[in-house]
């Protein structure tokens, strides 16, 4: 009789239930990119399988958190297949700094590809902060 023994790893600190977030396991994290456009800054996500209205975008502070959800479907005759982490909503958290300008930020979904465009703010010789000119994504 075979038995799996876990392995134990001293280099990896001891992970409790009260310090890790509640959503730690509702989600993955999706593949992104992040490109300097020079007055702005484009973000591609790559969240295979959701639609438009399966996105939420929120910024505090600094962060920025996109949230995509995708449509499940239950068949009838419906049979386990350890599909649990393919069938997971995405959630990636970056962050990305106040000098960018969250209000007026632009998304666009086609694909499974998700593009953001946060203009960057433009710093007047007086301190004071202005928008940068929104950019239309194509």
């Amino acid at each position: 009789m075979q038995t799996i023994i876990p392995s134990t790893n001293s280099l990896r600190p001891a992970r409790s239930s009260a310090g890790a977030p509640a959503s730690t396991g509702l989600f993955r994290k999706p593949h992104y990119d992040c490109q300097d456009l020079g007055d702005a800054l484009k973000l591609t996500v790559f969240v295979p399988g959701v639609e438009a209205a399966g996105v939420e975008i929120a910024s505090r502070g600094p962060d920025l958190t996109v949230t995509a959800r995708k449509a499940h479907f239950v068949r009838v005759n419906f049979k386990a297949l350890h599909l649990e982490n393919a069938q997971r909503d995405y959630q990636l958290r970056l962050r990305l700094g106040r000098g960018l300008d969250y209000a007026i930020l632009q998304a666009e979904i086609a694909g499974g590809v998700l593009i953001i465009t946060l203009p960057k703010k433009q710093f007047a010789a007086d301190g004071v902060t202005t928008p940068a000119r929104a950019l239309n994504v194509a």
